[in-house]
């Protein structure tokens, strides 16, 4: 009923302008998806039967009503590392494997969680696909002959420079005509692809001016078939599937994140909402069909969907079009195909690659200067220079462990009372000297996460020391700690207790839900007592001052309250002005409810 959904309210209206764009992203995708394969180091058809597979299974299954599936740009330097090292045919497999990947994440709901993945990792190995597919791409523009394929940068650049001496000047020439026209067409026709126009002009000029002269795909491949290639079953084996899992992992969550990356510049487009659960399952099944038909993996292609929204469309159909066209296109002039040079696509994917660059977002991170910069350039130059896997792998963990180093710097730990200057007598630590302490009742203000990489700060902060015990009363307001994990609530608990042994009194204000939900998991909560829990300062510093010694208060210049007046005179009234220690009179705090609040300045680690 959902897939029906997406299709409410569809008329013919609708319907003509689905094959319209439709139409134009198939013209779009046809040069793409050769160039795309080529680049993989697999033959051109397999990018053409990607585009016709996966693109009218993603539309049709995908939780976005506009995405365009096929091969893209950032599978690049993945495939043809995988190519080399294992084979076009457990290629396949590996692409089957990630599609079965895919599907399991969008069941488990797990789509969300690829939007917590840092934005500095994802622009930083982007450049870095960048730069490796427009490098991969120079030996074709140059014409240069008897290159060998590197799975690195540096011994690709190394080859390219041994090669040198071979370069085609007639290659050059039919590269930069192709180049001219993908760079003037758009600006002076917007809505006529200009890969295709790059493509057919040069490829016209190369065979008119000088036949013979420059590789094509035809003499580069050979022909390309005018039909899909018949269905195959993968022969998968335990061991096959141990050795492929690392390969087809990087294929699943490169594909996740292209996706559901796409499916968000899509919303942002037509005011929508995708699901990404869904569209992750969509992705996974059209990664299982279509190494089935010799297709390699794929995903949500960004600038075919923007395409696509451009030039109309109003539903899933115009994916399902654009499929369709590809097939019959491919039917049709499959044989004409055959005769584009290889310099013609170089430039098609230098544009590709200038585009993914994110050149733009890449300067910005960089000119701030901050923790993020470095993830960045490291995830950035890994990806260049090593592998994809290495890259996201280092810049993941490089960014969870400055994450976790600013946010241990936000953790406070003070000692507070009560300022008469300010409004309703927010506490604040400047009031805090050796002149001006209650020598019974301790205020700390706690304020931060309270999560294993801050959990030290209890410790380095000196609360719950012997001062403090010597004080007796120790009031904690931990309405500023929004969350505490077990290692925070470890090191709370063992604060409490050591404070306990001594004979000293608790009490908490203004703890929110989830650590006060972890509190009582463990027993911490109890153990303090519930009673010993307030909402508000004010009424904890009520509590306190009914629990302290009236004996102590007698002759005590300290003053942090304002209620030490009050409490001095009743220890004076005591029979030989010697008190009990019994509560002091339980007349409403002078210190307001709205006393949580506390000028404190956090390091943001930013």
């Amino acid at each position: 009923m959902k897939w029906i959904g997406r299709f409410e309210g569809y008329n013919a209206g609708a319907l003509r302008k689905d094959l319209i764009s439709g139409c134009i992203v198939a013209i779009v995708a046809i040069p793409l998806g050769m160039a795309f394969a080529i680049a993989s180091g697999v033959k051109p058809e397999y990018g053409l039967y990607t585009t016709i597979v996966a693109g009218i299974l993603v539309s049709l299954l995908g939780g976005s009503k506009f995405q365009i599936g096929g091969p893209t740009g950032a599978f690049i330097p993945i495939l043809l590392a995988i190519v080399m090292q294992y084979g076009y045919e457990n290629l396949l497999i590996a692409g089957f494997m990630a599609g079965i990947i895919l599907v399991l994440m969008g069941v488990l709901r797990l789509g969300a969680l690829i939007k917590f993945i840092p934005k500095p990792v994802t622009i930083g190995f982007t450049a870095g696909i960048a730069v490796t597919i427009f490098s991969g791409q120079i030996a074709n523009f140059l014409g240069l002959r008897g290159v060998e394929r590197h799975e690195t940068f540096l011994p690709s650049m190394a080859e390219l420079i041994h090669r040198l001496p071979s370069l085609n000047v007639y290659s050059i020439l039919t590269a930069c005509i192709c180049l001219a026209a993908l760079i003037w067409v758009p600006k002076k026709w917007p809505k006529v692809p200009g890969s295709l126009v790059g493509l057919l002009l040069s490829t016209l000029v190369a065979a008119w001016l000088f036949p013979g002269q420059v590789a094509t795909i035809g003499s580069a491949y050979g022909a390309i078939p005018a039909s899909l290639p018949e269905l195959h079953i993968p022969a998968l084996t335990w061991d096959l599937i141990v050795k492929l899992l690392p390969p087809a992992l990087v294929i699943a969550m490169l594909g996740a994140i292209e996706s559901l990356l796409s499916a968000v510049v899509a919303d942002g487009m037509t005011g929508t909402k995708h699901n990404s659960n869904r569209e992750l399952v969509g992705q996974g099944i059209a990664n299982l069909l279509t190494p089935l038909f010799g297709g390699i993996p794929a995903t949500g292609a960004i600038a075919r969907t923007a395409t696509n929204i451009r030039n109309g469309a109003v539903s899933p159909m115009s994916g399902i079009v654009h499929g369709f066209v590809v097939f019959l296109i491919l039917v049709l002039f499959a044989p004409y195909a055959s005769n584009i040079p290889l310099a013609s696509m170089a430039p098609v994917l230098m544009i590709v690659a200038w585009n993914m660059s994110e050149r733009k977002h890449f300067a910005h991170i960089l000119k701030t200067r901050t923790a993020d910069s470095i993830v960045l350039v490291v995830t950035f130059l890994l990806t260049v220079f090593t592998t994809l896997t290495t890259a996201v792998e280092v810049g993941l963990i490089l960014a969870v462990v400055l994450f976790v180093k600013r946010m241990s710097s936000t953790l406070s730990v003070n000692k507070v009372l009560p300022d008469p200057s300010v409004k309703h007598e927010k506490v604040g630590a400047h009031m805090v000297t050796e002149q001006h302490d209650c020598p019974q009742v301790a205020i700390y203000n706690v304020e931060g996460p309270l999560f294993f990489g801050a959990a030290s700060v209890l410790e380095s902060s000196g609360m719950g020391g012997k001062a403090d015990r010597q004080q007796g009363i120790l009031l904690l307001r931990m309405g500023k700690v929004p969350f505490m994990d077990m290692t925070g609530e470890a090191n709370f608990t063992v604060l409490i207790q050591k404070y306990r042994q001594f004979g000293g009194t608790v009490l908490v204000s203004g703890l929110q839900p989830q650590p006060q939900a972890l509190l009582q998991k463990t027993g911490c909560y109890d153990m303090i007592g519930q009673e010993h829990f307030f909402e508000h300062t004010g009424e904890a510093i009520t509590a306190a001052l009914a629990l302290v010694n009236q004996n102590q208060c007698f002759g005590c210049r300290q003053m942090a309250f304002r209620e030490c007046g009050t409490l001095c005179r009743k220890s004076q009234e005591q029979p030989g002005g010697a008190g009990l220690h019994k509560p002091a009179a339980q007349s409403k705090s002078s210190f307001p409810d709205s006393a949580v609040s506390v000028s404190i300045s956090v390091n943001s680690g930013s």
